[in-house]
């Protein structure tokens, strides 16, 4: 993660783009892209395999970049966020079930 956060800052820095970057515009651009994402499916549930990369990745990249606006470390928001949601789903009332944690 930190690679790769540390890639993106350079590639903003070297194209002067950091004073776009505000957490309002990046929070925007990760809904543009999870829009884009969705058009890989918009028809049908085949897609293409490099739109579909390619536009995960958009999302990824944004979410590093607020998330390292923020300050914050993913790799262990992430893990803190599957610990929560362990205790949120626990397996003996989820296993098999697509219902909200609320509803089980």
């Amino acid at each position: 993660m930190k690679e790769i956060t540390e890639a993106l800052r350079k590639f903003n820095e070297e194209r002067d783009w950091e004073p776009f970057h505000t957490p309002e515009n990046l929070a925007k651009s990760i809904a543009i892209e999870a829009g884009e994402l969705l058009e890989c499916f918009q028809w049908d549930s085949r897609y293409d395999r490099e739109a579909l990369s390619d536009e995960i990745a958009d999302v990824m990249l944004y979410c590093l970049m607020l998330a390292d606006k923020a300050g914050l470390d993913m790799k262990k928001e992430m893990m803190r966020k599957i610990e929560k949601n362990a205790k949120k789903y626990p397996v003996e009332s989820c296993r098999g079930k697509s219902e909200k944690y609320d509803k089980l």
